[in-house]
């Protein structure tokens, strides 16, 4: 008898283990999901330092984005400003400098802010003066 309560009482607790372990697979927050566009993005600081940055995402505008990520911060005001790039300010007033916007190797004709994000897209800030 002895055995056969003991039997009963390992299949209950594989039971409630089981149904533990499913709750936890069902609710557990993972990563979020990759977007669909790739993108590269590299940052060239004041001190010609390099960092480049992946992203993933489904996001439609490059600036908004960005700034999302924090990478970089906007003026408030001035929109479609931004003066911040990973954590580096740029401040004309003070030195006659700003951030450059590139697409690929070439001088972006649009703003940050109005870029639409490109599957495989590559752009560049650069730290400039004057």
């Amino acid at each position: 008898m002895n055995n056969k309560k003991l039997i009963l009482a390992a299949i209950a607790l594989v039971a409630i283990i089981a149904v533990l372990v499913g709750v936890y697979l069902a609710t557990r927050s993972g990563p979020a999901a990759a977007g669909a566009k790739a993108i590269t993005v590299t940052v060239v600081h004041s001190d010609g330092t390099e960092k480049v940055f992946h992203y993933n995402t489904d996001a439609e505008k490059l600036g908004a984005y960005l700034e999302e990520q924090g990478l970089i911060e906007s003026q408030g005001a001035d929109a479609g400003m931004f003066h911040t790039v990973d954590g580096e300010k740029a401040d004309w007033n003070v030195n006659q400098s700003y951030w450059a916007f590139y697409l690929g190797e070439d001088y972006a004709m649009t703003g940050i802010y109005d870029t639409d994000i490109a599957d495989g897209g590559v752009y560049k800030l650069v730290y400039t003066i004057g």
